[in-house]
């Protein structure tokens, strides 16, 4: 499938922000682009911090309007982040002081292990893993710390929503900072249940003076692509963090991450990440990977459903049989129709919820 040409660019903007030596710079910008249709696709991708920050140096070939409203949310989401930077500080020493292991996912540590000026990646919310055991412990500390329960609607229902849901989202006002509180990472069980609090850990610097826990690489690449493939890669900013990640590292270790998501049961979310990783930013060029996969039927209907579910542009509640594709894919992620069986039960159950 073909990108147009609006969403081309974006790509192209991204990938400019990519961490390392070899990466791109903005030479020029193409002719006849729909400024309005490529706005509109910078919004919803959320990726308007990275497209103005490769896009800056040409700001005077910009329509005037948007140049400044690019300008002026970049401003803003630098502000953001850098306050966002030290709320999780804060929830890191509260949280250590207190005994509960933390984790943080998604969010600044991949934006600072995968660009540049990761301070120009949006992000809407704070996502905290913690040991099962200590959830009531890390709800109650939360509230401490100022936050409240907004899903579910009240503590009472907390432990009876996780045996369901693998995150609760939790809202401290001044400043207005969301936090999605995870006793684990994923919805279904047979799918990276090797992946948790008691992982590899690496230590990432998001901010002068802010050091932050997440996950090591081999199990933050199998965690991002399961991520990814929950949500059918809808938003090019999942896509792009990944692409970012492994961005320069050589296809020997392309292939060694891809085999170890295989070992802590990513199954076909990895290759299906890859695949879309690869036609939107080559990021399989001279690997292997890339004709193995292809030739993988499962893994390639995967891919080719979360590219038209990206470049549709549009929510997935939006069309009229709203999330289906993305709940049909779920099915696929792992061969075999046990998994399909029990994958749907708890669609079923969380429908329900």
């Amino acid at each position: 499938m073909r990108l147009n040409a609006e969403l081309r660019f974006i790509v192209d903007c991204c990938r400019c922000n990519f961490r390392g030596p070899n990466s791109p710079r903005l030479g020029q910008i193409p002719d006849g682009l729909d400024w309005s249709a490529l706005d509109r696709l910078v919004q919803f991708h959320r990726v308007h911090g990275l497209f103005w920050n490769a896009l800056e140096p040409l700001a005077p070939h910009l329509p005037k309007g948007l140049a400044e409203r690019l300008s002026t949310d970049a401003r803003r989401l630098l502000a953001v982040n850098l306050q966002t930077a030290l709320e999780c500080l804060r929830l890191l020493r509260a949280f250590r002081a207190r005994g509960i292991p933390l984790l943080f996912v998604k969010g600044l540590t991949v934006a600072a292990l995968a660009y540049r000026a990761p301070l120009m990646k949006a992000a809407w919310d704070v996502d905290i893993l913690v040991p099962p055991h200590q959830l009531t412990e890390a709800a109650a500390l939360l509230k401490t710390l100022g936050y409240r329960i907004v899903t579910p609607v009240n503590e009472a229902k907390l432990a009876h929503w996780h045996s369901a849901h693998k995150d609760s989202l939790w809202r401290r006002n001044d400043p207005d900072i969301h936090v999605e509180l995870h006793p684990r990472l994923v919805d279904n069980s047979d799918i990276l249940s090797s992946v948790g609090i008691a992982s590899p850990v690496q230590e990432v610097q998001v901010a002068p003076g802010v050091v932050l826990p997440t996950l090591a690489p081999d199990e933050l690449f199998a965690y991002l692509c399961v991520h990814g493939a929950s949500s059918a890669w809808f938003r090019l900013k999942w896509i792009a963090d990944l692409a970012g990640l492994l961005h320069g590292v050589g296809t020997s270790r392309i292939e060694a991450l891809y085999a170890r998501s295989q070992e802590l049961g990513a199954a076909r979310a990895a290759g299906q990440a890859l695949i879309l990783a690869d036609n939107l930013f080559g990021t399989l060029d001279g690997c292997a990977l890339r004709e193995r996969l292809g030739q993988d039927r499962g893994v390639a209907r995967l891919a080719s459903a979360a590219l038209k579910q990206l470049t549709s542009g549009t929510e997935p509640t939006a069309g009229r049989f709203g999330t289906w594709r993305i709940h049909w894919t779920q099915l696929l992620l792992k061969p075999g129709f046990r998994f399909k069986a029990g994958e749907l039960a708890r669609q079923v159950r969380e429908g329900l919820g």
